[in-house]
């Protein structure tokens, strides 16, 4: 089963690397553009604020406290493995950031509330390169999602009812950081692929 875990935690961190070089090529510059002004077309502008207060739910130490809630609870020494694995994925989210050029969406398409209020046509300069948010919460709901459904504890519509809220969670967070301007389509891909292939080979330690 371990061996299982690891094989295909490594083929999803493996998929994260291809998927980087191509992004660093720019071949997927178009779809970004497309995604972004197709969701912010569609979704009416009385989102904002919901969709603003999932980057605070999505900040390192809160998603640091909620992992350190499920490692408490689940009262196994080799949990610190899995701090360790939440750990390299911001190593890797950094790496990204300095090393695949890919700019963050123009300032224009920028909706998030409780951004300054800069210049319409300000460039920001730090690449955006995989999410931060998209990865920290795939890493716990995915992670979350394999204890639960390897649960003896829970009946089956139990652990249906909450990998499906974990879901929605991710698809809710995944939507936000696109839709708000925050990142490309690219990122938020590049950042859950990269959060779920760690916390399934974090798993494989539970």
């Amino acid at each position: 089963m371990r061996k299982n875990i690891f094989f295909v935690g490594t083929l999803f961190f493996l998929l994260f690397i291809l998927f980087s070089y191509l992004v660093h090529k720019n071949l997927f510059t178009q779809f970004d553009f497309n995604t972004t002004v197709k969701l912010q077309d569609n979704i009416v502008r009385k989102f904002d604020a919901m969709f603003s207060l999932f980057s605070d739910i999505g900040v390192f130490e809160i998603m640091l406290g909620v992992l350190i809630i499920i490692l408490a609870f689940l009262r196994k020494i080799r949990g610190v493995f899995v701090l360790g694995f939440f750990g390299l994925f911001h190593l890797i989210e950094l790496y990204g950031k300095f090393f695949v050029d890919h700019l963050p969406p123009p300032q224009f398409m920028l909706r998030t509330e409780k951004v300054i209020d800069f210049p319409q046509f300000y460039v920001r300069t730090q690449n955006s390169y995989p999410s931060g948010h998209a990865g920290r919460s795939a890493f716990i709901s995915v992670l979350l999602g394999l204890i639960i459904w390897r649960s003896r504890k829970l009946s089956k519509p139990h652990k249906y009812l909450i990998i499906g809220f974990l879901i929605i969670y991710d698809i809710t967070m995944f939507v936000s950081r696109v839709y708000l301007g925050e990142h490309w389509s690219t990122d938020v891909i590049g950042g859950a692929v990269l959060g779920a292939s760690l916390a399934i080979l974090s798993s494989a330690f539970l």
